[in-house]
């Protein structure tokens, strides 16, 4: 009889640990080994007990005796117990015997896995693209419950190689992480995939900055024209800066000391040195280092603090680092490959993390510079999002799907609920991380409306789609009857256009700078929605005031030829982040189809109005350059 209860337990052990459903999602290895450990304590009790019977039955009639009666009935609980402590004690050491000589006899130095953390709900899983293929149709279902979709979640996907770019350069390696037992087939996700750019030998990316309209130089800058002066005398505290905050203290953030003895600018973090390097004329210099480094710090910095931000319609995250800065953090909604049903209306659109990163990109390449550094990163949902989290209402939304999943949904006006639910597979999720812009407290920043905001209704239309001579009034509008705010307002209409984003509704500036500034390109998460459509009502403001700066406009001709095309500069700019593909090759072909439209808008502008009254000149000397944001120019 024992061998038997033996021999079923080991085979319920066995059912058990290799159970697994239709999808190939396997139970956790942690439940797995608690399990097997109750089944052996279970099955040890029911044989003693079993054997207790069978010896009071083979000797009852020694059960008369009184000093018998007093052991199997007195002490018949404590016997028991004592019993039952014995066997989960042997239990429990047979289990940790194994875990202690692997620890003991292994040397490896290999990264930390998050699913390796006893923290962990979920084992870590991956499966390979073969198995999680594309999904062939988009269906408003689809997008609308997006999260209960076993492959919708293609971290996998992300760390592949993009072989349309494969003739162009070869961008990266992959270090794959197999399972311990041998299983080949079934690749881990690590949360710091390290890739490698490969040294070609022509970068179109690097022609493309060595040329003369990406190598023009600023105005001498004064102190009205950055937007902070650096006191050298002044050691950069940053405990002094975060004193107030809820984040703060509590002991679980280590001190963030450079090296380098005595502090300089220098020597400030990367996100301080991003912020002091801001000025009337761009967020960023051309050929800044600095935000090299921070794309580096928000893919590597350990995040020390998670908090959901406050408004908009969508969940959005607030991290803070170790090293004291900040970053805004989107999560994956939907697939590279699912395009925005044609029934959507565009406020009702999701945000997509990979369109911040490519709009970061693009605006680069355009020159803009007016987008913060924005880099992809693959985070341990509960390392780094659910354990570092103060906030009760986002810690209370985190659950365990039926997949054995680790899902989230927080609190937001849209799709924030279980079935729009934010998913890991089984605890990693990635998403867009955009650094933050300096605190209000000091640099204050002014909203405007768009004077193009769309109406966001379901049946009214907004006055400019209405009205062919709405420009004519905007232009008799300070501060759009001077200065360069129009001319801002056209960069931002291309910008919006060659991504395919409706959702500009406002826009911000310095408070500092006053209306001789540049937009800031915030909140890019509705654009690369659909790769066949092209939306040219977003054009309507280039179209209806025919007017355009002419470094603007040699740039986009410049990007329309085949040695700068603009698709190709995208796709070697995106080899960059960590989470490539970003866009699939449809939104880049897409683009280059969008910069040819704007140019022929900007021919008929030409040949209707003249090419002086459509074309501003800022290239015209350094010393007009300079006073561009004094002179005003009526219209």
């Amino acid at each position: 009889m024992w061998l038997e209860i033996q021999k079923l337990n080991t085979e319920t052990f066995s059912l058990l640990k290799t159970a697994r459903s239709e999808d190939g999602y396997v139970f956790n290895v942690y439940f797995i080994k608690v399990a097997s450990s109750v089944i052996n304590i279970i099955s040890d009790v029911v044989s003693l007990f079993i054997c207790v019977l069978i010896i009071c039955s083979k000797y009852s009639q020694l059960l008369k005796q009184g000093t018998m009666k007093m052991i199997l009935f007195r002490k018949f609980r404590v016997l028991i117990l004592m019993v039952f402590l014995i066997a989960c004690s042997m239990h429990i050491m047979i289990d940790l015997l194994p875990k202690l000589e692997r620890r003991s006899n292994s040397g490896c130095s290999c990264s930390h896995k998050p699913s390796e953390d006893p923290q962990n709900w979920a084992k870590h899983r991956a499966r390979s693209g073969a198995e999680s293929g594309w999904p062939n149709k988009h269906t408003l279902r689809i997008l609308q419950d997006f999260s209960n979709e076993p492959n919708s979640n293609i971290s996998s996907h992300s760390l592949e190689k993009n072989t349309k770019a494969g003739n162009k350069t070869e961008a990266f390696k992959r270090i794959e992480h197999y399972a311990q037992n041998g299983d080949k087939k079934r690749r881990f996700i690590h949360d710091t995939v390290v890739t490698k750019n490969i040294p070609v030998k022509s970068s179109r990316l690097l022609a493309l900055f060595d040329h003369p309209l990406f190598k023009r130089a600023l105005p001498s800058l004064t102190d009205e024209d950055t937007l902070f002066n650096v006191n050298t005398d002044i050691r950069f505290d940053p405990n002094a800066a975060t004193e107030n905050q809820e984040w703060h203290a509590e002991g679980n953030m280590e001190e963030y000391t450079p090296t380098g003895g005595e502090l300089t600018a220098d020597s400030y973090p990367n996100w301080l040195r991003f912020h002091i390097g801001i000025n009337r004329y761009e967020l960023y210099s051309r050929h800044n280092l600095v935000i090299d480094a921070l794309l580096r710090d928000l893919v590597s910095q350990r995040i020390t603090s998670v908090a959901m931000k406050s408004g908009g319609t969508q969940l959005k995250l607030i991290m803070t680092f170790q090293n004291y800065g900040q970053a805004l953090f989107k999560p994956m909604k939907q697939t590279r490959e699912q395009e925005t049903p044609p029934d959507f209306f565009y406020f009702s659109d999701f945000e997509r993390h990979n369109a911040e990163i490519a709009a970061f990109h693009l605006d680069r390449i355009l020159d803009f510079r007016r987008v913060p550094p924005v880099a992809g990163r693959l985070l341990n949902m509960t390392k780094e999002i659910k354990d570092m989290t103060r906030d009760k209402k986002l810690w209370k939304t985190f659950f365990i799907s039926p997949a054995n999943n680790i899902c989230f949904y927080g609190e937001c006006s849209y799709y924030c609920s279980t079935e729009h639910a934010l998913c890991g597979k089984p605890d990693q999720i990635e998403g867009s991380l955009a650094a933050f812009l300096p605190d209000l407290a000091l640099a204050k920043r002014k909203t405007w409306r768009n004077p193009w905001r769309r109406s966001y209704h379901k049946r009214k239309k907004a006055e400019w789609e209405v009205d062919p001579d709405y420009c004519e009034e905007v232009k008799q509008t300070p501060p759009y009857d001077s200065g360069t705010r129009l001319l801002d307002i056209m960069d931002m209409t291309i910008f919006d256009f060659l991504m395919g984003n409706m959702d500009r509704h406002h826009y911000e500036t310095f408070e500092k700078f006053g209306n001789e500034s540049f937009i800031i390109h915030l909140d890019n998460g509705r654009g690369f929605g659909k790769h066949s459509h092209d939306e040219v009502s977003i054009l309507v403001p280039l179209s209806q005031c025919c007017r355009v700066r002419k470094s603007t406009h040699l740039r986009l001709q410049l990007l329309a030829k085949e040695e700068y095309q603009l698709s190709d500069l995208m796709s070697e700019s995106l080899l960059r982040d960590k989470l490539i593909p970003i866009l699939i090759q449809p939104h880049l072909e897409a683009m280059d189809r969008r910069l040819r439209h704007t140019l022929n808008v900007l021919a008929d502008c030409i040949e209707k109005e003249g090419y002086s009254n459509v074309v501003e000149d800022d290239l015209a000397s350094e010393r007009k350059g300079a006073q561009m944001h004094t002179s005003p120019r009526g219209r």
